[in-house]
């Protein structure tokens, strides 16, 4: 028989072992007497139907703060564009739509505001043949953008849809938007982000003269005669037609006018 003993820190142990068995006695202080603390069972009490949710308390501020006062129009039922298209394809990302070297020019400074529009796509590879801006011109004649899918993907920078915007462009109509190229469109006020339900850009071709309806929530193409369904814009429709989030602020009272 042979027996070992170790120790580590203040706890110690004695092992004996045997060809047949291993006895492990314990130290003293883990010996029978050693009382364990008991816990009575959990009891848990049914919740009340009073109780509210987290996310539905903050989906009814949400509410509250998104009402549209009557300041503001509620509906954008009279609103149409009306104008030329320019049609891209898919994965137009910000660098396209403004490259990163024009990004030091201040929106709001009104004579680099104005700078900022003729830079609008000036990205686009070679392949686009006709340009966005003409050269020597600092305005589009194209008033209707109409993408592919992930539309505004890439950086967050805002100067994307001011760009556009600066450019005289009134809308973009594409089959999906990188989340922060809308949000940045209807934060700015610049130009609206409109969602098609079919590829409008395997349909139609840059020169068309074409209608936006947003009120039916529509595109006419008089080019070809077709006509397309859009996605309503929604809550949003107000915010950019005030002229941007801090627009839509100051006239429905949420923050002080500038005038005051």
């Amino acid at each position: 028989m042979m027996v070992a003993s170790l120790s580590h820190a203040s706890y110690s142990a004695t092992f004996t072992s045997s060809p047949s068995k291993t006895i492990v006695s314990r130290p003293s202080r883990f010996s029978p007497s050693f009382k364990v603390s008991t816990f009575l069972p959990l009891t848990v009490k049914p919740l009340n139907s009073t109780f509210t949710p987290h996310a539905q308390r903050a989906i009814t501020a949400i509410a509250h703060a998104t009402s549209t006062p009557s300041s503001i129009p509620s509906d954008t039922s009279t609103k149409t564009f009306h104008g030329l298209c320019y049609v891209v394809g898919d994965n137009i990302d910000t660098d396209q739509i403004i490259p990163a070297e024009y990004l030091t020019l201040v929106p709001s400074n009104p004579a680099e505001y104005e700078k900022l529009g003729s830079y609008a796509l000036i990205g686009l590879p070679s392949s686009y043949a006709t340009r966005f801006i003409e050269p020597n011109e600092t305005k589009t004649k194209y008033s209707i953008v109409i993408g592919g899918a992930n539309f505004g993907c890439g950086s967050s920078r805002e100067h994307a849809p001011v760009a556009l915007g600066a450019a005289r462009a009134k809308a973009v109509v594409a089959e999906s938007y990188a989340r922060i190229f809308f949000r940045n469109s209807v934060a700015t006020g610049e130009v609206y982000p409109l969602e098609s339900e079919v590829r409008i850009c395997e349909e139609c071709r840059t020169g068309d003269v074409v209608t936006i309806e947003l009120g039916e929530s529509r595109l006419i193409n008089h080019t070809t005669g077709k006509e397309y369904k859009l996605k309503p814009i929604g809550d949003a429709g107000p915010v950019i037609e005030a002229g941007g989030i801090f627009a839509y602020a100051r006239k429905t009272g949420m923050i002080p006018s500038q005038s005051k």
